[in-house]
């Protein structure tokens, strides 16, 4: 089996890397999280230009026919320089589903997306219903009105479209609602790492049968398949983040002086370090399987990245939290990134199911 990347993957990797060097510091990053669009329109116009807003899309709807992998290589890289731009939510839930289904309106949506002009996000999570996405308490009448209330809607307030997931004649079916249609309203918040979601709910919406992307089977595997190519994508992203822990830790320590010597010296430290490392390339090694497997469209995909994400949930956690601690006081202050990848770690562990949840997924 080769295990090296591709010349046109290499380069990709290069170019995000050059991109996150000049573009994309820290400040830069800070910026923001601290505006009001929660997204820079600069740079997701920049993502259009240089191609990333299509890649995962197939020739026929105007994308490149990228794959897993290089998904996998463009977030490790965003992990890396922890990029908080909503390509996660329109892209790779929203978009890789539209283009997967029959839907005839995804065309002009998927190009919208390409161009950098439209935000869409997918409303599948319920307060009440934990990771039970497949029977959501959210309803369609056969009068086509959509009644319920969604959580956790990444990028929901500059979604200008949200694919919501209800049950029509006891059936999972999913829709496209514009958001600004009578009856849709929402509330958005800050998660913990600086992401805008939203709380949407959805009061006697009324829907066109255009508006249904898909029921039944279908429905169920799009959704399952969104969610699991999601979460590869957030388990290379955390991947990232656990290289960046170890290699700015090592090298704070190298700098900082103790007792006439660098801490980097202390042989307890060093074995910190070299824990925070090993846990970083067995993250790598699982993120190479998994991507492998969902590459190939394999029967094991569900599991590999399930096994990926157990892992990065509960030892990405861990790395960064020796490497908060390695730092000492400064790596709990807002000024330095460290404390920052701690804070990712922590949302990438919600996300699309904890690491007990996913444990629980690969023993089945």
């Amino acid at each position: 089996m080769n295990l090296n990347y591709s010349e046109e993957q290499t380069m990709l990797r290069e170019q995000i890397q050059k991109f996150c060097e000049t573009e994309y510091d820290f400040y830069k990053r800070e910026d923001v999280v601290k505006s009001d669009n929660d997204f820079d329109e600069s740079v997701w116009a920049l993502f259009a230009e240089q191609g990333w807003l299509s890649m995962p899309f197939s020739e026929e709807s105007g994308g490149f026919g990228f794959g897993p992998i290089e998904l996998s290589v463009l977030f490790e890289e965003f992990g890396k320089a922890l990029v908080i731009e909503p390509y996660l939510s329109t892209v790779v839930l929203s978009g890789t589903l539209l283009d997967k289904s029959n839907f005839s309106g995804k065309a002009d949506v998927i190009q919208s997306i390409c161009e950098g002009s439209m935000h869409v996000s997918l409303a599948y999570a319920e307060a009440a219903k934990s990771y039970e996405y497949n029977s959501p308490s959210c309803s369609l009448s056969s009068d086509m009105k959509l009644n319920g209330t969604k959580t956790l809607v990444l990028n929901g307030s500059n979604a200008a479209k949200v694919i919501v997931t209800c049950m029509k004649d006891d059936l999972l079916t999913l829709v496209i609602v514009d958001t600004n249609c009578e009856g849709v309203s929402q509330n958005s918040f800050k998660t913990i790492d600086g992401q805008s979601c939203s709380e949407i709910t959805f009061e006697n919406v009324s829907l066109s049968t255009d508006s249904i992307i898909s029921s039944g089977d279908e429905a169920s595997t799009l959704l399952k398949d969104a969610l699991n190519l999601a979460t590869l994508c957030v388990g290379a992203e955390a991947v990232g983040c656990m290289t960046s822990c170890y290699l700015k830790t090592v090298e704070y320590t190298k700098g900082r002086d103790q007792f006439d010597q660098p801490i980097s010296n202390f042989q307890v430290l060093q074995h910190r370090m070299v824990d925070m490392f090993i846990e970083s390339e067995l993250a790598k090694s699982l993120l190479f399987k998994a991507m492998l497997e969902v590459d190939v469209d394999s029967e094991e995909k569900y599991k590999h990245v399930s096994a990926l994400k157990a892992h990065v949930g509960k030892s990405g956690k861990l790395s960064a939290q020796d490497a908060v601690q390695l730092h000492g006081g400064m790596g709990v202050s807002d000024e330095m990134m460290i404390g920052h990848y701690l804070k990712k770690m922590i949302s990438i562990d919600a996300l699309f199911g904890n690491a007990d949840h996913h444990l629980a997924l690969f023993s089945k």
